[in-house]
């Protein structure tokens, strides 16, 4: 697994782990979510206990467990195969969405002691975990809610640029650059812009799980109504301006299946 861990105990800061982090909840978003189909076959309950691993390279692997005792790092949760066609298939994802997190926090804070944080420096990783919404929100669309809730219909087709997320401006279709609008001098709506803010901060890439790089270029999907960086998803601004109606990866392949 050149993916694992043992390539990355250079990491010394609280924010290279959290990088680890990141990239390893990535990968593992894409299993249950672009990569549904995949992971579900792979899960087979025919075969040994398996585990699902995320990368740092925001890539995954569905294996079995590492043979030495103790292992490199903490194990994921084992036999996530053998309950697949026992339950519904949402609440099986959403069982492995749950120990992946798990997993995750183990493995995070595995690192925050073998490289000795201080309280601090702990205190600094869990802040920054705990700015993304978990994987078990994003599988089951809790995270998706909730940024409906406290966001206003950003992907509304008016020409009107939105008064609640000043970092999405007017849309081509709801294929909208993400520009980092700033404050106005004269705005002294300080709690507002606040609130803003926090907006901003809690949309999600569909693609990635991540509000990363909220400058670049988003986009959003006309069917379900999720955002997308656009380099997720392959889209350029060029590209963009011609598209009338856009569907998300997601959109299409059920189309297709349809």
């Amino acid at each position: 697994m050149d993916g694992g861990a043992g390539a990355h105990y250079s990491a010394r800061t609280a924010e290279e782990v959290f990088r680890d982090f990141r990239g390893r909840r990535a990968g593992m978003i894409k299993a249950l979510t672009n990569d549904v189909e995949k992971f579900y076959q792979l899960c087979d309950p025919e075969k040994e206990n398996l585990c699902l691993y995320g990368y740092p390279n925001e890539t995954w692997e569905v294996t079995l467990p590492a043979e030495e005792v103790p292992p490199e790092i903490p194990e994921p949760a084992l036999g996530i195969n053998f309950a697949r066609d026992g339950m519904n298939e949402k609440d099986w994802l959403a069982l492995v969405a749950v120990h992946s997190d798990s997993w995750l926090l183990a493995v995070a804070f595995y690192f925050a002691a073998r490289f000795g944080f201080d309280k601090e420096a702990r205190r600094r990783l869990f802040s920054m975990i705990n700015n993304l919404p978990t994987i078990f929100e994003v599988v089951t669309g809790a995270a998706k809610k909730q940024t409906k809730e406290k966001a206003p219909n950003s992907t509304s087709k008016s020409n009107k640029p939105s008064a609640k997320m000043p970092s999405r401006p007017e849309s081509h279709s709801k294929a909208t650059k993400v520009s980092a609008t700033p404050k106005d001098d004269d705005d002294d709506s300080g709690e507002d812009y606040g609130e803003e803010e926090e907006e901003r901060d809690n949309t999600l890439c569909g693609s990635c799980g991540t509000n990363d790089g909220k400058d670049e270029f988003w986009i959003c999907c006309d069917s379900c109504e999720r955002w997308y960086h656009g380099k997720c998803v392959k889209i350029t601004p060029a590209r963009a301006e011609h598209i009338k109606h856009y569907k998300c990866p997601d959109c299409s392949n059920k189309r297709a299946r349809a």
